[in-house]
């Protein structure tokens, strides 16, 4: 059995009685938390231990993976969809809804678009209605992202968030180049998922639950689970997570190498989206972010843009290592700029360079670096570098290179100036100076034109 809910709701009745702060300081040392502590730091409400949890999470954020953030857009190519979940716009009986599925022409327009913004990384998403013509045109779509240029601009790596597939059906997605392959359960909680879920093949908790065992098998190393938080009780979720992660990690010696932390937002035709069974406040989902970075501090940390503009900046310094720019959730999106057909209400409406320019000012660089994935350091060899916090050797010299590519091909005179201070400024932290001179040489070596230069 993956999820114990016995299990779970025992260490929320019976936490660890370890005093807080001492759970706290444990967590310094980056080996993450055993559930009954991270249910002792969930069950925690006074301020002054808040703000030490707060503290922590910043600690070890920057410990592992530095100053940085890195940026991707999701790029939704379908909306047709044979599932029927309560909070998603997609849903099958939802009359309200505009269907429509791109075209390849269609999707190499929208890349284009996305390319001229800076992105490199794209996350593809499309309802749930894969059969044999649906996984062709997928490996397709794939194949069409990657050949498609804008100039300088490229994509480099494509995560996908599709149905939970077959172990072949994984391996042609492998062939095809995916990087993650992302899949949330949206609910761990049996009960709340068949209500939630009254229809498709969604339905199947079990069949979504063991998707990530399927892709694993076929050979995917990096595979990112999630919760829709506000289905149920984030306390338990956030709990069921961390025994999804620990499954995985002891199964396949690979922990998630993302855990992604949406909450219910408005959707239209979408029953449960304007009143969550368990609405989580914004106080509640900070601490929850900052918890999970605490319980794993070698995950990367996923937020998207159904959160505001001021919100997301909070959430920066509290575990947050990836975050979506100038998204569209709806199919044809960034071209048409409409959102007639979105999957949910999208709270931060921000261009890219506006988030790039925020994100500076915050003191963080923005990374749009994929050197990990196309150097194998993936599945098992990366966590051997994330678990010790290893891994920022590598991320701090790659993002302020493909920062500093960003800057020099899309940047902005004001945004170019603010951002090569940044970098002058960031180089300085790079402690090995054997790095720190190649760093420098490939910040040289790109202002002389070259591109795509990393660790």
């Amino acid at each position: 059995m993956i999820i114990n809910e016995k299990q779970i709701n025992d260490y929320l009745n019976n936490p660890s009685l370890d005093p807080v702060e001492n759970i706290i300081d444990k967590s310094l040392n980056l080996k993450g938390l055993s559930l009954a502590e991270t249910a002792r730091l969930l069950l925690a409400d006074s301020e002054k231990q808040i703000k030490k949890i707060f503290k922590a999470a910043k600690y070890i954020k920057e410990k592992i993976y530095g100053k940085r953030l890195v940026l991707f857009a999701p790029l939704y190519t379908t909306n047709e969809c044979s599932n029927n979940c309560l909070y998603c716009a997609f849903r099958r009986d939802n009359k309200k809804l505009k269907r429509r599925s791109l075209t390849l022409e269609e999707i190499r327009r929208e890349i284009m678009i996305l390319e001229a913004e800076g992105h490199k990384r794209i996350l593809l998403v499309a309802g749930e209605d894969l059969n044999e013509a649906a996984i062709s045109n997928l490996e397709k779509i794939i194949k069409t992202i990657y050949e498609t240029k804008n100039g300088r601009g490229e994509i480099r790596r494509v995560n996908v968030n599709v149905a939970p597939l077959t172990v072949s059906d994984f391996k042609r997605l492998k062939r095809a180049g995916i990087g993650t392959y992302q899949l949330f359960q949206e609910t761990y909680h049996r009960e709340t998922y068949k209500i939630c879920h009254p229809a498709g093949p969604k339905a199947d908790y079990d069949f979504r639950l063991t998707a990530l065992d399927r892709a694993l098998q076929a050979g995917i190393n990096d595979v990112g689970i999630g919760v829709l938080f506000g289905l149920y009780d984030y306390k338990f979720e956030v709990l069921a997570l961390l025994t999804h992660a620990r499954y995985l990690d002891s199964t396949y010696n690979v922990g998630p190498h993302t855990i992604s932390v949406p909450r219910i937002e408005p959707a239209r035709g979408a029953p449960l989206a304007d009143s969550p069974p368990h609405p989580v406040s914004d106080p509640e989902f900070k601490k929850l972010v900052a918890i999970l970075r605490l319980a794993v501090p070698y995950t990367g940390i996923i937020l998207s843009t159904r959160e505001t503009a001021q919100l997301r900046n909070e959430l920066f310094s509290l575990g947050v290592s990836q975050i979506s720019a100038g998204s569209r959730t709806d199919p044809g999106g960034y071209s048409q700029n409409k959102q007639e057909a979105a999957q949910f209400q999208l709270y931060d409406d921000r261009s890219t360079a506006q988030v790039i320019g925020d994100v500076l000012k915050l003191g963080y660089i923005p990374s749009f670096c994929t050197a990990c994935y196309r150097l194998g350091r993936t599945g098992e060899d990366f966590m051997s570098l994330a678990k010790p916090g290893e891994i920022s050797h590598f991320c701090l010299p790659n993002s302020l290179l493909t920062f500093k590519e960003y800057l020099l091909d899309y940047g902005n005179p004001k945004l170019i100036s603010l951002g090569d201070k940044i970098i002058n400024r960031q180089v300085k932290e790079i402690r090995n100076k054997n790095i720190q001179n190649l760093t420098i040489k490939k910040l040289m070596e790109l202002e002389a034109g070259k591109r795509d230069l990393y660790f």
